[in-house]
């Protein structure tokens, strides 16, 4: 696609600092990125493209159109600049009347090379990445490769999220349903008794955290395994991005069944099929002691929140970097059975032993 030239004219405005998790995510010892993929029923049509990201995208937040640049002491800055929307917008070339299965591979290939690029630091720190060819799952993909300075993932969705219109009535403003609790409103004696042993529970779980997570970033390391080669310089190497898929309906039967969160099935889902995948490579790393590190929002999210709401003063949920490390175990795998990794992923969410980044702006 030939994008014409368009250039973003703003009057001078006061830098704003980036916060000490902002300059930690985009250093010269890090750098994290989000990629966001939307998939299309219909081909696409990207003649709106600079359109859209000019008048919409573009005016949610002033550090879409913003660069870090140094400041007094070595502090970075958000500096408003000129936006050339044609250097954000990449449109891939692939081999023309082949099958949704080859655009698959082609496109978990694409995924995969633009992971490991780095964004330029001479402009804002996002990109578009339109794919026209038609995959399995969708007559075409739009990627947005967004700095993970910009924001966490809350409020890049948020972002996303209102560049969208409602397909019923595009005059009414975008709604997700709200998250419901499991909670027995009947029984409240026994209710009390649940979570009083649940407060137990979860202090004894925080104290055995605590001091396993200092014997492990200190002194104790990972076993050598497929997932955890041990070599310098590993964070360098190629990687290749790999999708599946999951029926939403199976996910939430088993979510009713154990009573846990969407996000609880999804961890064990990962981690089994982490340890089966280290079991199948050899039968004997079965048991070995591994560690995954998962990142957690922080904000007590009780449903979507537009940018409008986000960017308030003492907003509730604002936007930001608002998220905590944490490690978890992958569970083992016994001879007779499965251990059941939602177990130990309830056990660790219990748990309040996490480490939280600076939760700032």
């Amino acid at each position: 696609m030939k994008c014409r030239r368009m250039v973003m004219e703003f009057e001078e405005e006061v830098s704003e600092p980036v916060s000490p998790t902002g300059q930690y995510l985009n250093s010269s010892v890090l750098s994290l990125s989000i990629l966001a993929v939307l998939e299309l029923e219909i081909p696409i049509d990207d003649s709106p493209t600079i359109s859209l990201l000019r008048d919409v995208f573009l005016s949610i937040n002033p550090r879409f159109s913003s660069v870090m640049v140094g400041g007094k002491n070595g502090a970075k800055k958000w500096k408003r600049v000129e936006v050339k929307l044609s250097d954000h917008i990449y449109v891939p070339i692939f081999p023309q009347g082949k099958s949704p299965e080859f655009y698959d591979e082609c496109f978990n290939n694409y995924l995969s090379k633009i992971a490991m690029d780095q964004l330029p630091q001479s402009r804002p720190l996002w990109e578009l990445h339109i794919i026209k060819y038609p995959t399995s799952n969708a007559a075409g993909n739009k990627v947005f490769k967004l700095h993970h300075a910009l924001g966490d993932g809350f409020s890049l969705m948020g972002a996303l999220l209102s560049c969208l219109q409602r397909a019923d009535n595009p005059s009414l403003p975008l709604t997700l349903p709200s998250r419901q609790s499991n909670t027995n409103r009947d029984g409240n004696e026994d209710n009390s008794i649940k979570r009083l042993a649940q407060f137990f529970y979860g202090s004894f779980n925080t104290v055995l955290d605590f001091g396993w997570s200092i014997l492990k970033s200190s002194f104790v390391e990972d076993d050598l395994t497929p997932i955890r080669s041990g070599d310098d310089g590993v964070e360098f190497r190629p990687i290749t991005i790999t999708t599946m898929t999951f029926s939403l309906d199976d996910i939430k039967k088993i979510k009713a069944n154990l009573e846990v969160t969407i996000n609880d099935v999804i961890m064990g889902i990962i981690f089994l099929g982490t340890r089966l995948y280290m079991q199948a490579t050899n039968h004997e790393l079965s048991n070995t002691e591994s560690t995954a590190l998962v990142l957690l929002n922080t904000r007590n999210i009780g449903g979507y929140k537009s940018i409008k709401d986000m960017i308030k003063p003492n907003a509730e949920m604002p936007w930001g970097n608002h998220f905590a490390f944490l490690h978890a175990s992958i569970p083992n795998l016994t001879k007779t059975e499965f251990s059941n990794p939602l177990n130990t992923t309830r056990n660790e969410l219990i748990s309040d032993a996490f480490y939280p980044t600076v939760e700032n702006n």
